[in-house]
């Protein structure tokens, strides 16, 4: 072979070997680039960086009654619950359920409803009653235009509390009747429970400074003959205003007087 063709040769299979080497690498690189390219959340909207689930409470105002008692709880699974009492209007009460959707923002949540849906921006604890524009609310009534959050208790809420002395009576077991217990539901801010016979239920309220509001408590109906301790019970559960928390034992209590009823906190 003479050397111009070999020489050709050669620097042929080395151009060919660096083109490949060349789309080798590329093809390499184009899953890393594309990996950077995926986007990453916005860690600082209400969705992802506020407690946002729980109870708001507040008086919207009204253009034709004294102003609309307010009562929305938002849920982690997406559900939403609200209730709208028309002050000044006898028996004018609106409840409703259903779902609730969030913004591209991550910041307002629309309520989808059959009353006509309503949209909402989540603060720290606080909704800002949104107008049909999705715009905050301005001028002199604009702080009317506020839902408050209850406050919570990671010490009481969410735990089952076993009775073991009612008006300082200790509770022994008996066939007579059955365990009594209360639950405070952080999330829906219910109280529900066992009164030794019956079951019960209602809304509570957290004011701070230990001091707590019971709803009317509604009851089943059950017959327990013998029983004396239900209707002791559910008298406390109408007299309390205040709680306290001493290793794992929750006492209900009314101002400075004796302990109404004791709990131990239920360990599975």
């Amino acid at each position: 072979m003479k050397a111009g063709s070999l020489f050709f040769f050669i620097s042929t299979i080395i151009v060919f070997n660096s083109c490949f080497s060349s789309q080798s690498t590329k093809n390499h690189e184009e899953p890393a680039q594309n990996a950077t390219s995926t986007e990453v959340p916005d860690m600082h909207t209400s969705k992802i960086a506020l407690d946002w689930n729980g109870v708001y409470t507040g008086v919207l105002p009204c253009a034709n009654c004294e102003g609309i008692e307010t009562r929305i709880v938002l849920k982690q699974d997406g559900r939403y619950e609200r209730s709208m009492k028309y002050l000044g209007k006898e028996d004018l009460t609106k409840h409703e359920e259903g779902q609730f959707e969030w913004d591209e923002s991550g910041n307002s949540v629309l309520l989808i409803s059959e009353m006509g849906n309503q949209l909402y921006q989540v603060g720290e604890n606080v909704l800002f009653h949104l107008d049909e524009d999705g715009s905050r609310i301005t001028g002199e009534l604009a702080a009317n235009y506020r839902l408050i959050k209850n406050r919570v208790d990671f010490n009481l809420e969410d735990k089952k509390w076993i009775l073991f002395e009612l008006r300082g009576q200790e509770i022994e077991e008996s066939a007579v009747h059955r365990e009594g217990f209360i639950e405070f539901n952080m999330e829906t801010g219910r109280f529900s429970g066992n009164n030794t016979c019956n079951n019960f239920f209602g809304q509570y309220k957290l004011i701070g400074g230990n001091r707590i509001e019971l709803g009317t408590a509604g009851t089943t109906r059950m017959a327990c003959p013998g029983n004396e301790l239900e209707l002791s019970f559910n008298e406390v559960l109408g007299l309390v205003d205040s709680y306290a928390i001493t290793d794992d034992i929750l006492s209900l209590n009314k101002g400075k007087m004796a302990h109404l009823a004791r709990f131990r906190v239920f360990e599975e």
